[in-house]
């Protein structure tokens, strides 16, 4: 497989993946559809794409437990960056200034990955996991102006007693960017780079 195919099906798939996830958990964590009187899968969709403030209109309780100590669903609505940076900044500059960084981020994607050889399979997982969820994001904020969140990872505390114990409310597309990071990371300590050639010019 090509390496520009490759990018296509693991971008294309993470980018669904977190687009259905980010759909379900609006339809079990929040009363979005009833709200909008969506019953049809068309009506949800339809609901789901063009309503904005989704957590105005309500939401689902209990959330539903994955395992009660450590993992939960919990629908947030993100509209900073990653661990709500920027979050309480002015809208006129919080969501042109993120549209800009997924600009960038995409075109520095497209860039390096143009570079690797057909064999550097490793760093096009990477990449094209970073480009899935950096699109993901980027719909959501195209969309509504903030991103969905709803994976809530947590030590014993599932009624939010204390806050401390929670990892920052995550979704699909911030796993599929933190991984790829991550081994973009491990790439660059473990993998030796070849040895430049020796130079063979006479004195």
């Amino acid at each position: 497989m090509s390496k520009w195919k490759l990018l296509a099906l693991i971008a294309g798939v993470w980018f669904v993946a977190d687009q259905v996830t980010k759909y379900l958990a609006v339809e079990h964590l929040t009363a979005a559809f009833a709200v909008a009187h969506a019953q049809t899968p068309g009506e949800k969709l339809s609901a789901f794409v063009e309503q904005k403030d989704l957590l105005e209109r309500g939401l689902a309780d209990p959330a539903p437990v994955i395992v009660a100590p450590f993992w939960q669903h919990r629908y947030t609505q993100n509209r900073g960056a990653a661990w709500g940076v920027l979050a309480g900044a002015g809208e006129k500059f919080r969501v042109p200034f993120f549209y800009l960084v997924s600009i960038v981020a995409v075109i520095f994607i497209f860039s390096y990955y143009r570079k690797l050889s057909n064999g550097q399979r490793y760093l096009q997982v990477a990449l094209a996991l970073v480009l899935g969820g950096a699109l993901g994001n980027a719909l959501d904020r195209l969309l509504r102006g903030y991103v969905i969140d709803f994976i809530d990872w947590h030590w014993f505390d599932p009624q939010w007693m204390r806050p401390s114990l929670h990892w920052p409310t995550f979704n699909v597309a911030d796993s599929g960017i933190t991984v790829g990071l991550a081994l973009l990371f491990l790439e660059m300590l473990f993998v030796k780079k070849p040895a430049a050639a020796p130079s063979t010019r006479k004195a």
